[in-house]
């Protein structure tokens, strides 16, 4: 069981990997998960030090909102009030699902208790994203990916996942296999399409190559299939192809070894 659960937890950031094809979901999870191992715990200053000191040095595809946000702290605006002018700069059109993409290392760090895990990817969320939905559909991304990494079955992991979260979540969550899929970035859009694909599929090539197929150069829901998807099949059933644009598995290993070690 251990050693399905270790498989499961390098799956997530691997997969994670094997659905980006922008490449920014994967640094920007890659700056989380060294924070979380760095300290070995949860601390949010910590970690938007990493993500501005990553975007100042070569950050890309963060999205429009993480990256004015990071642009304001680095220009010297106070960490509490960016993400809240960036809300107003934008008519609170922040309801995106980069933080669901990013916030996968959460559910790998063993030393963070589930009972805290929905908070923490909450106030991760909110460095960024003032907008709530993106917080909750965050929140249930990395509840979903922590039970299927602990061998919970899939109806019953995504049952945890909707759990206290808004009815705009529960619903992407348990109505998508009914549903009509859609492609944008809108966080519970994004994460419905993900749970069709993956609710449809028995195993992860299957489930990323729809994804793939049907949302075409838009970076969104497979950047979920593949990081629910990796938590749900294991790193095993990853197909190498799947990585093959990823010019940085070494460094994925490299974390999700180190979660593995200190799990």
């Amino acid at each position: 069981m251990e050693s399905k659960q270790y498989d499961r937890r390098r799956g997530v950031l691997l997969g994670l990997a094997a659905g980006d094809r922008n490449g920014g979901p994967i640094r920007m999870a890659l700056q989380l998960a060294r924070s979380l191992l760095a300290v070995r715990g949860f601390n949010e200053v910590h970690i938007l030090k990493n993500y501005v000191n990553w975007w100042k040095a070569d950050g890309f595809d963060t999205g429009p909102v993480a990256g004015r946000v990071f642009e304001l702290v680095a220009g010297g605006v106070d960490p509490g009030a960016a993400a809240s002018a960036v809300h107003d700069e934008m008519g609170g059109m922040t309801g995106g699902c980069n933080p669901a993409h990013r916030s996968a290392p959460l559910a790998m760090a063993a030393f963070i208790p589930e009972k805290k895990l929905a908070g923490c990817a909450v106030s991760e969320a909110r460095l960024t994203h003032a907008g709530p939905i993106a917080a909750c559909v965050s929140a249930a991304t990395v509840v979903l990916c922590r039970k299927l990494i602990m061998g919970t079955d899939w109806e019953a992991a995504l049952a945890a996942a909707g759990r206290d979260r808004s009815v705009e979540t529960r619903h992407a969550l348990l109505d998508a296999p009914g549903r009509t899929p859609t492609a944008g970035g809108y966080a519970p859009e994004a994460l419905e399409a993900a749970i069709y694909f993956l609710d449809r599929s028995g195993s992860f090539g299957e489930a990323l190559g729809a994804a793939l197929d049907f949302a075409g150069p838009a970076n969104y829901c497979p950047v979920l299939v593949g990081s629910i998807g990796g938590a749900r099949w294991g790193a095993a059933a990853i197909p190498p192809a799947a990585l093959a644009h990823c010019g940085i598995t070494a460094e994925i290993d490299a974390a999700a070894s180190a979660f593995n070690a200190g799990k």
